[in-house]
């Protein structure tokens, strides 16, 4: 279980698990390695699984009719990916899903998953919670994209998530934040020339 810790952890942050729930929760996951560039989630094949990373970074993206790409989601340590419209009710992704990294990730495939919240009430309970606080913050990135400017938005993901706006590539973090690679790499030069400034 050694591999596990870092959901073990996760887990124990969330629910008062015992010390056995835990490790039989846990033990449903298997450890993976992926390498950087490659796609763990693809267009028209059904995502298998629900992806918990423990080292490394992802990115999950749309491509539209004309061919430009529009990022959906990040996910770096100690947060889970999937295209999860495809993996809870098991029909053909829309979404690519790719690693920014090499990285490990622990997967849990729908049916195991199915069992797991079957079998004890504490580990549904656990996956509603992340179902929930999931949409919340699909709604708060809603209205923010609805009413504030592109330059607020960077800022606000600047300040709440720094780890990945200076880790992931400048043209995925400007199709998240809805600008242009040009208009982002702008508004960090302004940055820059501020704090020279000061």
């Amino acid at each position: 279980m050694e591999t596990h810790a870092a959901l073990l952890a996760h887990l124990r942050g969330k629910i008062d698990f015992s010390e056995s729930e835990l490790l039989d929760f846990a033990s449903f996951f298997k450890r993976t390695t992926i390498k950087k560039r490659q796609f763990i989630i693809q267009p028209d094949f059904t995502a298998k699984y629900r992806n918990y990373v423990v080292q490394g970074a992802f990115r999950a993206y749309v491509v539209g009719d004309f061919g430009e790409e529009h990022t959906i989601q990040f996910a770096v340590e100690d947060w889970w990916i999937s295209d999860y419209n495809s993996y809870i009710f098991q029909q053909p992704a829309s979404m690519f899903v790719v690693a920014l990294e090499d990285s490990v990730v622990l997967q849990i495939d729908y049916e195991s998953e199915q069992m797991l919240k079957a079998k004890n009430h504490k580990y549904e309970t656990f996956f509603r919670i992340m179902a929930e606080r999931s949409f919340a913050g699909l709604q708060r990135r809603l209205i923010s994209n609805l009413t504030k400017t592109a330059e607020e938005r960077f800022t606000e993901f600047e300040t709440k998530y720094p780890n990945i706006a200076n880790r992931v590539p400048q043209y995925a973090l400007a199709s998240f934040l809805g600008m242009t690679t040009q208009y982002l790499s702008k508004l960090r030069n302004t940055r820059v020339q501020s704090k020279k400034l000061i």
